[in-house]
């Protein structure tokens, strides 16, 4: 036996009113159609839920033990509804990605289309953060998901996936007496002056000077950077050099300047971020299509 959810609200409402002229008003439909609804009601179910008369209206027994259901699966559905209307506000809001660089790597062209394919009404939005901001957006709000370098600071408040690891190399004037060489052992630039990101960058400053390959000898800051453009003027005009991943290398490897591998230095790992709190879909569904593009799985801090 199939109802309505209609014949269910047309029940519920005589039930509330114990008039068939009043509830048809409060329906927005004619009486005669709402009697014929309740009619067909009664007959699919096999009893009488009203007794009629000229001048009143009230509810049988069987009306009595229907009631409290019908409210129930009303106000269930309802809930449904909302559900509903929220995930569709939810499929055609806009997620912003933050980066400080562009992953580059054809990262942020596969995963786009991946998400677009599950999420068609989402607008992905890219928004460009400073160097002066390791999370690229994700601390402060302004990115619900980001592209950032690891390690990242207060790490328990993410999750994230790895979605590049790569060898990290020198970049140096062409005129630099290391430039010659084909591999620069980390221990010869212990006495370089190096370009550093700003302090407020924190862990992520520290990483990109090697403190940890250093064996305690303090590094010697050239100049503080906050972009790719002046990386590449600082390197140009001789400030120091700097410490960069290999898929980033054409970001300053232009006229004057170099990149060269380095040993005695760990790898660099390229992640996507999100906030370990969001759980929204959309979030999820960014995630799971990088996932599908790297083919890994979500790394839990």
């Amino acid at each position: 036996m199939d109802v309505h959810g209609r014949d269910l609200r047309y029940f519920v409402a005589v039930a509330d009113h114990l008039s068939f002229t009043a509830a048809a008003e409060a329906l927005y439909v004619s009486q005669p159609a709402l009697s014929k609804q309740m009619r067909k009601l009664e007959t699919q179910l096999g009893a009488e839920l009203f007794v009629r008369d000229s001048r009143s209206v009230a509810l049988t027994p069987v009306g009595a033990a229907l009631l409290p259901h019908a409210l129930r699966l009303l106000a269930t559905w309802e809930m449904g509804e909302a559900a509903v209307e929220s995930a569709k506000a939810t499929q055609g809001a806009a997620l912003a990605i933050g980066i400080s660089t562009s992953p580059g790597r054809g990262i942020l062209p596969a995963v786009r289309s991946r998400f677009t394919t599950a999420f068609p009404h989402a607008k992905p939005v890219l928004r460009l953060v400073g160097w002066d901001d390791p999370t690229a957006g994700l601390a402060e709000g302004s990115a619900d998901v980001a592209y950032v370098w690891l390690p990242l600071i207060d790490s328990d408040r993410y999750h994230w996936l790895v979605v590049a690891s790569e060898p990290r190399l020198v970049a140096l004037p062409q005129s630099h007496r290391l430039a010659r060489h084909g591999e620069i052992d980390f221990a010869d630039l212990f006495a370089e002056p190096f370009l550093a990101l700003p302090k407020s960058a924190g862990v992520l400053r520290d990483y990109w000077l090697a403190l940890d390959a250093r064996a305690g000898r303090p590094p010697i800051i050239g100049a503080e950077v906050s972009s790719t453009e002046e990386t590449y003027e600082a390197l140009v005009n001789g400030d120091g050099v700097v410490l960069l991943a290999t898929g980033n290398a054409p970001l300053v490897a232009r006229d004057g300047v170099v990149t060269r591998p380095v040993t005695g230095i760990s790898p660099c790992e390229l992640a996507l971020a999100w906030r370990r709190d969001d759980k929204r879909p959309l979030v999820r569904g960014y995630a799971q299509a990088c996932a599908l593009v790297v083919g890994e799985r979500p790394t839990t801090a």
